[in-house]
């Protein structure tokens, strides 16, 4: 094979132009940062204004045709931001097989070689005979050929620069071969980038360009995704992302929405505006794909993205969406207020059978609402959050409902925790802003093992634990923040904090596999009579672990003549269920836990 089998030639790819690459792909970024410009202001400047001043049936007609024009604009600008990034990935590819084709060239000059168009290298006598001492003849070195060998004899002496010219012949041929497949690749990648015809973008085509998002980033692997600091601390990934250049952050922004928009330590308004796009690109790949788990998510992302676009109530705190993924039962971040401006930030960690559906988007993201709310009132500084970063246990599901049993996947949403933990407290503007951590059901059991750890939660003041089965540790000290800023909420009639000790397992498991946690409850109140332990350790509601327990109602009763309900471990957070439960964790979320009303230990 020569050098120029490929149709690429040496000299073509020498002389090839890479700041043109790079000058069309500038072109590309500014169409991309003007379609980014105009959606922005529809959303924040347009949509707003209309809503304030026009009523009616032709201002909602006006506010749809703005939020579809908004949404041709962000097509516009994630597929501009595409062509960008791979014009300046090829150009960084192509640069690097220049470079590894000038060493060659370099080498052959500096020996006095000549390297001919196709590829082959020549290179004159040298050394000397080992019978007449006389130079050995010159020859060239062809592209794949073998090094020169001693003949039979043994007599004659290789010439020296043989070897070192078939060398640079297999350089020049590699770094040509290698310049063509990249061209190659690039070529489909970038005839793909193109829109259907006409001012509409469907559903099919976001798609489309959830397709294209992936085969750019597979392509930009090097370029971009190589330089992201995975295994940095929060703090260093903020300073990261604060060093790089308007142009860096763009391209990060338009190729890896899903990598900056989940990496703890980067800005909050930055994480919003990438899960943003991240979104719309889910979506699409998900209305690719068949089957429950995608039908399922698809629900809770479309609620999520509805909840995004809604026009908020006064005194309703905006929405930053902070995480967002597919992978395992679904993520999902979302906070209500700015945690990087709040003096005051409470994250709430869902727990059993919580996943990325309709049901989450709809029931959990409005307990983080009501609670930023409810901080509001007394401190209009406070954001809350809700997190789903971690896979809660499901129940029921085959095997898996014994998940809830165990502690790994609390263990391993821990470590997630901490890390999301982390990312506040190096973004937040505030020296010492106040932290809280509320776990409810067995996300109380994710915050336990989240507080276990080396150095406990990170920038966390207060724990807050509702609806605990145990948290993994017997005393409130143990969780890191002292034992008077350990609440707990624990009505009367929720099942999940009555779960039985592990001293009665074989009870307990007997009761979970025949009816879930009900069956655990009722086998279990036989067999731990008068004893404050639960399943994950010693009661958080009693008075050996040693927190302060606040007033909840206490809920429907499990059993009446209407039937079973669970409904008792679900109204700590609803101002109209529970108010005084919903009040009290407001008060622990805004740093006023001074006023809340205290309850009798178990």
């Amino acid at each position: 094979m020569t050098a120029g089998t490929s149709g690429l030639t040496w000299a073509q790819l020498r002389d090839l132009k890479c700041a043109e690459l790079e000058g069309a792909a500038d072109g590309w970024g500014k169409a991309s940062n003007r379609a980014d410009a105009g959606r922005d202001r529809i959303e924040k400047q347009l949509l707003n204004g209309l809503r304030e001043t026009e009523q009616g049936a032709a201002a909602d007609a006006a506010v749809g045709r703005l939020r579809r024009l908004g949404r041709n604009l962000q097509y516009v600008y994630t597929e501009c931001g595409l062509v960008r990034t791979a014009l300046n990935s090829l150009a960084h590819e192509m640069k690097a097989q220049q470079r590894s084709l000038r060493e060659a060239l370099e080498d052959a000059e500096a020996l006095r070689f000549t390297v001919h168009a196709d590829g082959s290298v020549t290179y004159p006598e040298a050394g000397e005979g080992l019978v007449d001492g006389k130079p050995l003849a010159g020859g060239t070195a062809s592209v794949g050929a073998a090094p020169g060998l001693l003949p039979p004899s043994g007599l004659v002496a290789p010439n020296p620069h043989t070897a070192k010219a078939q060398d640079i012949a297999d350089r020049v041929a590699k770094a040509v071969r290698t310049a063509a497949e990249i061209d190659w690749r690039f070529a489909g990648i970038l005839r793909k980038l193109k829109a259907e015809e006409g001012l509409t973008v469907p559903d099919r085509t976001w798609t489309d360009a959830a397709g294209d998002a992936a085969a750019v980033r597979d392509a930009a692997r090097g370029y971009l995704k190589s330089g992201i600091p995975y295994e940095a601390s929060p703090a260093a990934r903020r300073e990261w992302w604060a060093n790089l250049t308007d142009e860096q952050r763009e391209e990060y922004l338009a190729v890896y929405p899903d990598l900056i928009g989940n990496l703890d330590g980067i800005p909050a308004l930055i994480r919003d505006t990438a899960n943003r796009d991240n979104l719309r690109l889910l979506i699409g790949k998900l209305e690719g794909l068949e089957g429950d788990r995608a039908e399922t998510q698809l629900a809770g992302l479309r609620e999520i993205d509805r909840q995004l676009q809604a026009v908020r109530r006064p005194g309703e705190p905006p929405m930053y969406l902070l995480g967002i993924g597919d992978e395992g039962h679904g993520r999902a971040i979302v906070a209500f207020g700015n945690p990087d401006a709040a003096r005051n930030v409470a994250t709430y960690v869902p727990g059993l059978n919580t996943s990325l559906d309709k049901e989450f988007a709809e029931g959990d993201l409005k307990r983080a609402r009501d609670t930023a709310i409810g901080a509001r009132y007394y401190d209009s500084s406070s954001a809350a959050i809700v997190w789903l970063g971690y896979d809660a246990p499901q129940s029921p599901d085959g095997l898996d409902s014994l998940d809830v049993m165990g502690d790994e996947r609390a263990e391993r949403g821990g470590h997630s925790f901490n890390s999301f933990m982390g990312g506040l407290s190096a973004t937040n503007e505030h020296d010492d802003p106040h932290m809280t951590a509320i776990g409810h059901s067995y996300g109380s059991r994710t915050v336990g093992a989240a507080a276990q750890q080396a150095r406990g939660i990170p920038g966390v003041d207060d724990i807050v634990l509702v609806g605990s089965p145990g948290v993994g540790v017997d005393r409130a000290e143990d969780l890191g923040v002292g034992r008077d800023h350990v609440f707990v909420g624990a009505a009367e009639n929720d099942v999940v904090t009555k779960l039985p000790s592990k001293h009665q397992s074989a009870v307990g498991a007997a009761g979970w596999a025949a009816a879930g946690p009900v069956g655990s409850f009722l086998l279990g109140e036989v067999a731990d009579q008068g004893d404050d332990d639960l399943w994950f350790g010693r009661d958080p509601a009693s008075r050996a672990f040693g927190a302060r327990r606040f007033q909840v109602d206490e809920g429907p009763q499990l059993v009446s003549s209407e039937g079973v309900s669970l409904d008792a471990h679900s109204g700590y957070f609803d101002p109209t269920r529970d108010s005084v439960s919903a009040n009290n964790i407001a008060l622990v979320a805004a740093g006023r836990p001074g006023k809340i009303k205290s309850e009798e230990y178990r």
